[in-house]
């Protein structure tokens, strides 16, 4: 068995490298050839503190796996990141742990990917300005990764302390683009593309500040309870997302169809526009949105990558069981 820490990851995976892992499974998943299996996320009573597993198995790659942590809300006053988890891979064929990987940074690029993913294949070609909702640690590996889809010029960013966009800032500025902190309305009118990542139990972006053509990537929302957007939104745009059992449960599409605005059948699995069977945005009026839950099989597509990149390098260490 292979042991991967958290601080070799870096090393070892590009952020090309993740979308392509991340893509390849949503690919796999509308294809029936992989499947998660049923999330269990639960507050543990201690520290504020939300704890569970991820898990499934890809047909097609042969991963098998899953990944196990949470949210840690106090972790800043340790110097510490809220998000933490650890992902365990499995040998398909005996059942035998084959390596245990850091996860952590992981967890945070395989959702930037996703993000990135959903751009790519539902945002208008010419989308210039991209607006971000939050400034958590997540926002910026989501502005990063977004930032490759189209050839943005501007970003916009709005967050509850404005401090603390500071930080995207330096990114877009970084990169040579226009950077201005903006209210939502102001957000809303701008953008062509808006990726919200929050943790809140409350919409934060309202239908009505959204304009035509935006396509809307929903990122914070993946427990029940949660809801970054209006219902209204998720029920005026085509939406789209990683796993429908996930996002009617406890992803931003909950809210709309418990409100009767939105039905099952209306959410479409981003695999099936990337494998040509659903033909995605269908006018450039049209505003789409992605519900990003976060599935298990995410995690284990892009360790399965650190995984065979650490043996390749050097950078497992390799003990008995």
């Amino acid at each position: 068995m292979y042991l991967v820490p958290e601080r070799a990851i870096a090393e070892l995976i590009s952020a090309r490298d993740c979308f392509t892992a991340v893509e390849q499974v949503f690919a796999s998943m509308a294809r029936r050839s992989a499947y998660n299996f049923p999330v269990i996320r639960e507050a543990i009573g201690h520290r504020d503190a939300l704890y569970g597993f991820k898990s499934g198995f890809d047909r097609d790659s042969l991963a098998l796996g899953l990944k196990s942590g949470g949210y840690w809300p106090h972790n800043h006053e340790r110097g510490l990141i809220n998000h933490q988890s650890t992902i365990f891979l499995f040998d398909a064929d005996t059942g035998k742990c084959k390596a245990v990987v850091g996860a952590n940074l992981i967890t945070a690029l395989r959702t930037a990917a996703a993000a990135a993913v959903s751009v790519a294949h539902l945002a208008r070609k010419d989308a210039r300005t991209l607006g971000i909702v939050g400034a958590g640690h997540q926002a910026g590996f989501q502005l990063r990764a977004v930032l490759e889809q189209r050839p943005f010029g501007k970003v916009v960013a709005w967050n509850r302390t404005p401090d603390k966009l500071a930080a995207l800032e330096k990114i877009a500025v970084d990169r040579g683009l226009e950077f201005q902190a903006v209210s939502l309305e102001e957000l809303g009118a701008q953008s062509d593309v808006i990726v919200t990542i929050t943790s809140s139990f409350a919409p934060v972006l309202e239908n009505a500040v959204v304009k035509d053509g935006t396509h809307v990537v929903c990122m914070g929302t993946d427990t029940k309870g949660k809801q970054e957007v209006s219902a209204d939104l998720v029920a005026r745009a085509a939406t789209f997302t990683d796993e429908v059992a996930q996002a009617v449960t406890i992803g931003e599409c909950q809210h709309a169809l418990a409100l009767g605005a939105k039905t099952e059948a209306e959410i479409i699995e981003i695999g099936a526009v990337i494998n040509g069977t659903h033909p995605g945005r269908t006018s450039e009026r049209e505003v789409t949105l992605f519900d990003g839950t976060g599935v298990g099989l995410q995690d284990l597509a892009v360790a399965e990558v650190v995984l065979r990149s650490a043996i390749e390098k050097g950078a497992a260490t390799e003990v008995e069981m």
